[in-house]
């Protein structure tokens, strides 16, 4: 944009107002500040950048008509901004080198935009009003971002004619504006406006900057990664972000942000909607509202013992997906795994990953993309897509290579339903192996293929939890499994050993299991289809769907720590597993995330019971889980812990949940035991010390 002088001396009312401004918001003496810095550096600048940080809504209140140009005519108002500091900066010799109102580029930060349905841009809705050139606010998820760039801040521009006086000095500055390319800044074809010659860039004066694009989407374009079968098709595109300068590298891939920008129209080989970022704020999580009255009443009754609220839960869960009181086990974990999701920006990150053993794929699927649906970033894995991050050229043409985002980094802060994992191919499964283990990914760029001379390796931590399933019993895979030679082992041959060990949990839902009742799948199948709009059971009722919505969403931001005794019980445990499972020619089979897996159980406990403390009866259900995962993968050992441990009878009534109790307390004192025979000098506390 080629800044003049024809408009020097207008609009002072507003001049003045925007000086007053800046004095009453400390803005004129970090201004004074800035100038300083560029007086004392011994560079030579063409072009002086400046940050003024606005209020709209002070502005409107000590002047409408200057507060309005901020809002709807930005660039004139920065205009007004670049004349008072401009006069300042004479005024006061501020900055020695000087020469012309043109040489100031002023960039106005917003703080905010008035919270009215005019400041908002929808990227749901048609047409969007980008013509404007106005301030709007946007709220979006990152899905891809490019490597950053740089691009032309401003440039100084002489007559090509010796003879004419603008052959010198500063008299022609141009500087980037919002929706401009690089072109429009510099390029070959400016004539001087004085004797019309040709104007040639200074080179030793260009100002470069740093430029980076974004892609985001609508929060609500995530129903269409969820699997739902009620959601009605919509039509959802994505919209690119500018970044630059201080903004740069300020957003990351799978975060949600308020933005305010700019909405241009950027042409490159198609016309595309684009944003030019003026602020970015992180989305704040949404604030629980706590759990609904029957929840609270069902926890008063509970409250006697830690292991009944959460068997109840298990028990009535997703009642309208299986049958009431079956897949008890496999509900309890992905209870557990939820209430260990977080918000995105939260620094937790202990994820609970569960591959599921099964025989009747459909149901099991139907219940991990219910269950995956009650946190906010539950993403189902479209097979046509990538789960983790891939690279591609910029569609801006800017040089810049495009990562895009993949389910995983989407599914930051929640969970990754991956399906059946047998159908993935082997590179991929490699590939989550290594996710899986060191909670990242590493996307390599080829320099050569992407015009650059040395290639680069960018890594990305992953912060959300796995689930996948495995049918171990389809007709093509039935004839090549083994026999089992360990008691409890289950036949595993079909997925790699050190993927199924890089799950946390390994849960059996197979027709020999205690979690796949026939009589009552039927029983259920048959009552939906009499009446699949009308609960099947009372508790489908008194438990709604929302109720268990809030509780998760109040579980998961529970803060826990552990008591010294559950400390010390599962380090004793840890302990004690990891010696019965070491021999001298393979080592321990224990894998090194153990005893994170075993921690965040014991808090995922402790959390779906409300509790900010972590209890040795917490660390009770972490062990027993624990081991009957360990126990399908190599077989059992000296604590000895029977497939259906956590539920070991029907819970019919309090009279079965009062056995319940008895016989985890009975476990108890085997794990006590087993830590103090097996455990390496690991001291146990009795109740009493």
């Amino acid at each position: 944009m080629e800044i003049t002088n024809k408009e020097k001396m207008e609009n002072l009312p507003m001049k003045e107002a925007a000086l007053v401004y800046l004095d009453r918001s400390g803005g004129l003496q970090k201004f004074m500040d800035d100038c300083k810095y560029y007086n004392d550096s011994k560079q030579s600048y063409a072009v002086y950048r400046f940050n003024i940080l606005i209020n709209p809504c002070d502005v409107v209140e000590l002047d409408a008509e200057l507060g309005n140009h901020i809002l709807h005519h930005p660039l004139k108002a920065a205009q007004v901004f670049q004349s008072v500091c401009f006069v300042a900066v004479k005024t006061l010799s501020l900055i020695g080198k000087l020469q012309t109102e043109t040489q100031i580029n002023i960039v106005l930060k917003l703080t905010h935009l008035p919270s009215l349905p005019s400041y908002s841009l929808d990227l749901c809705e048609f047409p969007l009003n980008y013509a404007s050139q106005r301030f709007y606010m946007m709220q979006g998820i990152v899905i891809a971002m490019t490597t950053v760039t740089k691009y032309t801040q401003g440039a100084r521009f002489l007559c090509s004619d010796e003879v004419c006086p603008f052959s010198k000095g500063f008299q022609y500055i141009r500087v980037h504006v919002p929706g401009a390319t690089e072109s429009a800044t510099v390029r070959n074809d400016f004539l001087c406006s004085l004797c019309s010659s040709s104007l040639q860039e200074d080179r030793k004066f260009r100002v470069l900057g740093d430029k980076q694009i974004v892609e985001i989407i609508t929060t609500k374009v995530l129903h269409a990664f969820q699997g739902d079968p009620k959601n009605q098709p919509f039509r959802f595109q994505s919209l690119s972000v500018f970044l630059r300068d201080e903004l740069v590298n300020k957003m990351k891939i799978g975060n949600e942000y308020k933005i305010i920008g700019i909405p241009v129209c950027v042409k490159t080989s198609q016309t595309a909607l684009c944003v030019e970022a003026n602020s970015i704020t992180p989305y704040p999580a949404k604030v629980p509202s706590g759990i609904s009255d029957n929840f609270r009443c069902l926890l008063s009754l509970t409250s006697s013992s830690c292991w009944r609220f959460t068997a109840i839960l298990a028990n009535v869960f997703a009642s309208h997906i299986v049958p009431l009181g079956t897949y008890n086990l496999l509900k309890l974990c992905l209870l557990m795994s939820l209430v260990q999701t977080r918000d995105c920006n939260s620094e937790r990150e202990n994820c609970l990953d569960i591959l599921v053993i099964t025989s009747d794929t459909l149901l099991v699927d139907r219940l991990l993309n219910f269950s995956m649906n009650l946190v906010s970033r539950g993403i189902r894995h479209p097979v046509c897509t990538e789960v983790f991050p891939t690279v591609s050229r910029d569609k801006y043409g800017t040089g810049a290579v495009s990562i895009q985002a993949g389910s995983a980094l989407l599914a930051k802060g929640g969970v990754c339903f991956i399906g059946d994992l047998t159908s993935h191919k082997k590179d991929k499964l490699e590939q989550l192996q290594s996710a899986l283990e060191s909670r990242s990914v590493t996307v390599f760029i080829p320099g050569k293929k992407f015009g650059d001379d040395f290639d680069q390796q960018m890594t990305f931590p992953i912060q959300c939890s796995f689930w996948s399933f495995v049918d171990m019993d389809s007709s093509s895979r039935r004839n090549v499994q083994k026999a089992s030679t360990l008691i409890g082992q289950m036949d595993c041959s079909l997925i790699p050993a050190n993927l199924a060990e890089a799950f946390g949990l390994l849960v059996n839902c197979k027709e020999s299991s205690p979690c796949h009742p026939l009589l009552p799948t039927v029983q259920h199948t048959l009552k939906k289809a009499v009446d699949p709009e009308g609960p099947p059971y009372l508790a489908s009722k008194q438990f709604t769907t929302e109720d268990f919505e809030k509780l998760l969403a109040f579980a998961k931001n529970l803060n826990v720590e552990f008591s010294l005794e559950a400390e010390r019980m599962i380090h004793g445990y840890y302990l004690a597993s990891r010696r019965i499972r070491t021999d001298s020619i393979h080592g321990s089979k224990l894998s090194a995330n153990a005893l994170k897996y075993l921690v965040s159980l014991s808090e995922a406990h402790a959390r779906l019971n409300l509790r900010n403390k972590v209890l040795r009866e917490d660390v009770l259900i972490a062990a027993l889980l624990f081991e009957i995962s360990l126990t399908l993968k190599y077989g059992a050992t000296a604590f000895c812990v029977a497939p259906n441990a956590l539920f070991p009878f029907e819970l019919y009534d309090e009279d079965y949940l009062e056995q319940r109790d008895l016989y985890l307390t009975q476990c108890q004192q085997q794990l006590q035991h087993f830590i103090a025979t097996c455990g390496p000098g690991t001291a146990v506390l009795s109740s009493d010390e």
